[in-house]
């Protein structure tokens, strides 16, 4: 590839003289703030850096959950988190969801509004009668729905589950297409006049009166404003950053499938799903968590064929399954499950630590983050 050095007068004049904003990562986050910013922006460059060929962090590669809270991860929030930070959070992804779908056609992506389901094992505690009525009335007062949480016994007969005493149901979730999501997302951009370098990884970069030097592995950038939506990956730059890599699978089809929706699984750390007649299954960060704030995108023996147990001893039981492969993504977390959406001087700002719930809560983060320097 040419580094910026040689380009064309054409070229140049297109895509790297006079960015007045460059977004790095064109994952959700950084193509919402670059849409925001186009809305405010009629006339501006805005140009988005990315290193890999996709989005590399986790938007192309979760589970594609349209998510807010399950009852079990609520609960063992309310055990870290004080309560009303736990709300805060719910209340954000909940109007992130909205904000999303503003951007993208819902049915473009492939939303299913199927529900979720929280399943509890034989050998886990139910939940309380009075602590799902305390979650449907913070839901009212967040939302004005009515009877979000539900215990639901019939759904885990139906889908033949083994070795569950019960679920508990989440009617406002559902479920999305995460690869055409991001296609939706990069349509808009470019329809927007939005512009994409792909294969152009950030090095470093520093801020001076007059704007932002980038320096990349294809040269240097000049750009007044410069927005930084790596997630995990501004670790190097912010406090209170942690890595936490997801590892997930996929089946191959399998006939018959008689599991439909999303699905939840020990406070969250597990979640599958049916995508047509396969069975998506990932999670199982809590067997190593010191191992998996890993960076590398790699799988791992012990979380791998824990999931494999599962499928076969627990979801789908007595059926014949294979699997056809495994991936990993790089979430971010830290002390809490807010985002960090911070301007760090006149001229860089960051809308990073997605907490997991990136498809929840990106679109609301690149809303907010694009209105920081106004």
């Amino acid at each position: 590839m040419l580094p910026f050095s040689k380009l064309s007068f054409w070229e140049r004049s297109i895509y790297t003289d006079g960015i007045d904003f460059t977004i790095i990562g064109a994952g959700i986050v950084g193509m919402s703030t670059a849409l925001h910013l186009r809305k405010a922006n009629p006339s501006a460059k805005i140009i988005i850096l990315e290193r890999g060929y996709l989005p590399t962090g986790a938007s192309t590669k979760n589970a594609g959950f349209a998510c807010f809270g399950s009852p079990t991860e609520l609960k063992d929030d309310f055990a870290k988190m004080k309560k009303h930070a736990v709300w805060e959070t719910v209340a954000m992804r909940l109007e992130g969801l909205t904000e999303l779908f503003s951007l993208v056609d819902p049915t473009s992506i492939q939303y299913e509004a199927c529900g979720s389901w929280d399943i509890i094992r034989e050998d886990e505690d139910t939940l309380t009668p009075d602590f799902l009525a305390y979650l449907n009335e913070k839901l009212f007062e967040i939302s004005g729905e009515t009877s979000v949480y539900s215990e639901d016994k019939t759904k885990i007969l139906d889908a033949g589950f083994h070795g569950v005493k019960t679920a508990y149901h989440n009617r406002l979730e559902g479920a999305i297409h995460t690869g055409k999501l991001i296609e939706e997302l990069h349509r808009s951009c470019t329809n927007e006049g939005i512009h994409f370098l792909f294969g152009v990884e950030v090095v470093s970069f520093e801020s001076f009166d007059s704007g932002v030097e980038i320096h990349t592995s294809m040269g240097p950038l000049q750009s007044a404003k410069l927005m930084v939506c790596t997630n995990a990956f501004a670790k190097d730059y912010l406090d209170d950053i942690q890595a936490a890599r997801a590892q997930v699978l996929v089946t191959k089809p399998i006939a018959n499938l008689a599991v439909k929706g999303t699905f939840h699984m020990e406070s969250g750390y597990y979640y599958f799903r049916n995508v047509g007649n396969r069975i998506l299954f990932g999670g199982g960060r809590n067997l190593d968590f010191a191992g998996e704030t890993s960076t590398e995108f790699e799988t791992t023996l012990v979380i791998q064929e824990k999931l494999k147990q599962y499928l076969h001893e627990l979801i789908l039981p007595n059926t014949p399954l294979e699997i056809d492969y495994s991936w990993s993504g790089i979430m971010a977390v830290g002390s809490e499950k807010k985002p960090i959406i911070q301007k760090t001087n006149k001229n860089i700002a960051f809308g990073v630590r997605m907490g997991g719930m990136g498809v929840a809560i990106g679109a609301s983060v690149g809303k907010q983050l694009s209105k920081i320097f106004s």
